[in-house]
């Protein structure tokens, strides 16, 4: 692991130590917004074959950073490689997402495995170490994971759905059989992420995309627990991990996140309330967002207002500039540059 991060913008801000200009990245910064990851993405074939040839993955995350010298790189990968460690098929169709197959009943869940072959995402963690060596020391390389709810509700559909109806209704249904999904991948999560750190990741990220669409008792059980259970396990064989946990829409619930949890740092969509966020998170944990990625697609005075609004709001505490949610594949790279400048100038 990593042994210089006091060198890294972006780790020093997870540390405890906020910086004048914030570090910045952008999720989903690797990808189709970019020419040259579209000419990558046409060259590897699949979509998975993108993911687990190290080569290809370790040039696609770097892509971003030579283009815009972003304060940290995320690995390019996806959270669907969890399920596939754990034996379920995983494939993407193009123009539709993924597809799994589903795990929907007691019974079907029974044939889970309990425990991830880790040797299937051995190309994650040697393009890892390859963007490693690639990048300068001051930028952070971020590894990461899918939250077991997240995970979990593609694998009991079998894909994305508007609402995630599927597994919540599973949940209400059948808890113990949904507990058993989510014990696994908490267990495979706490190794893969271990794995990335050990790999040359200088932090992770949870990313618990569909936490918002859970009511208060079952975001406790379903999204709090399980972050909790991760952190703790990461931390028991990496004591100094930073982890950031990303429970997109929690809204008022994520005070409690924070508290329960133990993350470093926090993603905040862009319909947060600023002040709740000043006061009951920003002044425990830094604040990672937030960003609306349609504003970075409308560009011009509008981008400014936002970004402005952005570092007016949180510029004051520890902050790392990033979107609200993944960047959209038809966002203007000229909107990219003018963020980046507009951040940059800012001296908090």
């Amino acid at each position: 692991m990593p042994q210089d991060s006091e060198t890294k913008p972006f780790i020093d801000v997870l540390s405890g130590t906020r910086q004048s200009v914030p570090p910045l990245w952008m999720m989903r910064q690797a990808g189709r917004y970019l020419p040259e990851y579209r000419e990558l993405r046409a060259r590897a074939g699949s979509f998975l074959d993108l993911c687990f040839t190290p080569d290809y993955a370790a040039e696609v995350t770097l892509q971003p950073i030579r283009r815009f010298n972003f304060d940290a790189a995320i690995i390019f990968s996806d959270i669907l490689v969890i399920p596939y460690a754990l034996g379920r098929s995983v494939r993407f169709e193009a123009g539709e997402g993924p597809r799994l197959d589903p795990l929907a009943t007691p019974e079907q869940i029974a044939t889970l495995a309990t425990r991830a072959d880790f040797s299937k995402l051995e190309p994650v963690y040697e393009a890892l170490r390859r963007v490693r060596r690639e990048l300068a020391p001051h930028i952070a390389l971020i590894g990461f994971c899918g939250a077991p709810w997240t995970v979990a509700t593609y694998m009991v559909a079998g894909q994305g759905t508007p609402d995630q109806a599927p597994a919540r209704m599973l949940a209400y249904r059948h808890p113990d059989a949904f507990a058993k999904i989510i014990d696994v991948l908490v267990e495979s999560s706490i190794e893969h992420l271990v794995g990335q750190l050990k790999a040359g990741a200088d932090c992770v990220q949870i990313f618990d995309t569909w936490a918002g669409v859970l009511p208060p008792r079952e975001f406790s059980r379903w999204s709090i627990e399980p972050a909790k259970r991760i952190v703790a396990g990461v931390r028991k064989q990496v004591p100094d991990a930073k982890i950031i946990g990303f429970p997109r829409g929690a809204g008022g619930l994520l005070p409690a996140y924070v508290e329960q949890t133990g993350v470093d740092a926090v993603s905040i969509d862009w319909a947060a309330e600023p002040s709740m966020i000043r006061e009951r998170v920003q002044t425990r944990v830094a604040v990672q967002g937030n960003l609306d990625p349609l504003a970075l697609i409308a560009g011009g005075a509008a981008l400014d207002r936002a970004v402005d609004d952005v570092l007016e709001n949180f510029g004051k505490g520890r902050l790392i500039f990033n979107l609200g949610h993944g960047i959209q594949p038809d966002t203007p790279i000229a909107h990219v540059e003018q963020m980046v400048r507009r951040v940059r100038a800012y001296r908090g």
